[in-house]
């Protein structure tokens, strides 16, 4: 699906995201310089229209958050096929990519931690935009303290009531997990019992990801919103973030790209400069569509000129597509960590590593569709006691970000099927078999 097509007739949905920023940026930035923060109309605007259009717009993403990330996380484990009749090809695949998922958001967060693009804002006047979303800060941030800890905080990774940890975004990982084991339960059963109940969440997936696309329709709308209050309060210094916050981005976006893979790929006993050149078509691809199904076709046509195992690539080339997000997964991480530093939020290494595994798994159930990855870091800002507010932030410079990613993300995949095709010989009897999917872009 187009952006065009997210957002109906006319513009494509980032090109009015783009313009719903700057406008939202520029007007606040003018009555910050002009009237100031505590200018009467200012507070007037900010009360009665900017803050309640934006929280409506949070109150749409958390309200199908729970189904939309469950039946995601679901259907990505479960359409990786019978792991038991897919040998080690499938456990492989399944390896590497919480591997390189793993590497990817942990150099995010130590790049972000090292960087701190978010840090040096006045408190003061990130406690003032937080008190102009007093109800909402207070029910995000109160939750800091009911955060469990050290072996209790492993213990409720295991739901005892997945009802009431669906209910309660502190305890979403609760959920992820269940999902996981749900999927992965689908996988060991009889393909013909479980079918109806397959066919059944991905009924929930499909009405999940309309509902979103609609919401995601009011986005440009909401970025006004975000971005005139943000502004208002931190004038020029929010720029001065902004950009400090995309540079971390695509450095660590480079960094995975062009060292985490040329080890990979070393390692399967290729060249990293021959990798490079041979995934080029893709990689370009993915930067112009920023979707890696609508690259899928093109990532296999490459690996076919790389000479890797059809019956391989195919599997790890279309598990990968929704399952292997590696850029997805950094950005969430690094998306995470700079909001916190700038509202002065400060996250224990616990939080991280919880912030991590949330990131390696919602790289699995991350929506495709445009701003797919919104509700997975509102929904990891709320767990860690961040007001989702500040995604208004980053929604002016998504799109150029999500270019990069997807970028990141085919040729995460494509160096999966050189790893896991090194040492498999030509005729093996292993032979996946998935259907491939319609491509979307």
């Amino acid at each position: 699906m187009t952006d065009s097509q997210a957002s109906g007739s006319g513009w494509p949905l980032h090109w009015k995201m783009g313009v719903g920023f700057g406008i939202g940026l520029l007007a606040g930035l003018l009555a910050h310089a002009g009237a100031g923060p505590d200018a009467a109309w200012v507070k007037l605007f900010s009360t009665w229209i900017t803050t309640p259009l934006s929280g409506l717009f949070l109150n749409l993403i958390f309200m199908l958050i729970v189904p939309l990330l469950f039946s995601a996380l679901v259907l990505g484990i479960a359409d990786m096929g019978d792991i038991r009749s897919l040998g080690r090809i499938g456990w492989r695949t399944l390896g590497y990519t919480v591997a390189l998922s793993g590497v990817a958001v942990l150099l995010g967060l130590v790049l972000v931690n090292l960087f701190q693009p978010g840090a040096g804002v006045d408190p003061q006047l990130a406690q003032q935009l937080l008190s102009e979303n007093a109800e909402r800060s207070r029910q995000i941030v109160s939750s800091i303290d009911s955060q469990p800890k050290g072996l209790d905080m492993l213990l409720s990774i295991v739901p005892s009531n997945v009802v009431s940890v669906a209910s309660n975004n502190a305890t979403i990982l609760a959920l992820m997990f269940f999902a996981v084991m749900f999927g992965i339960g689908i996988v060991l059963s009889d393909s013909e019992k479980v079918g109806t109940l397959h066919r059944a969440i991905e009924g929930l997936f499909e009405v999940s990801m309309t509902l979103i696309r609609l919401v995601i329709r009011l986005a440009p709308y909401a970025v006004f919103c975000f971005m005139f209050n943000l502004a208002a309060v931190f004038g020029l210094d929010l720029v001065i973030r902004l950009g400090a916050y995309v540079f971390v981005v695509v450095l660590a976006l480079a960094l995975h790209m062009f060292v985490s893979y040329a080890i990979t790929v070393r390692l399967a006993g290729r060249s990293p400069l021959r990798f490079y050149r041979e995934i080029q078509e893709a990689a370009l691809m993915a930067f112009s569509t920023a979707s890696s199904n609508a690259t899928l076709p093109t990532a296999l046509k490459v690996a076919d000129q790389m000479g890797l195992p059809s019956r391989i690539s195919r599997f790890v080339l279309t598990v990968g597509a929704t399952a292997n997000q590696n850029g997805t997964a950094l950005f969430e991480g690094v998306t995470v960590i700079f909001l916190a530093q700038f509202f002065g939020v400060e996250l224990s290494l616990g939080q991280q590593a919880i912030v991590m595994l949330v990131c390696i798994l919602g790289g699995i159930g991350t929506a495709g569709v445009p701003s797919g990855s919104l509700p997975v870091v509102a929904l990891i800002c709320a767990m860690v006691g961040i007001d989702p507010v500040g995604i208004g932030l980053i929604l002016g410079v998504n799109h150029f970000l999500d270019m990069c990613r997807t970028t990141l993300n085919v040729s995460g995949d494509l160096a999966l099927a050189v790893i896991v095709s090194a040492g498999e010989p030509a005729d093996s009897d292993e032979t996946p078999t998935l259907e491939l999917p319609e491509p979307v872009a």
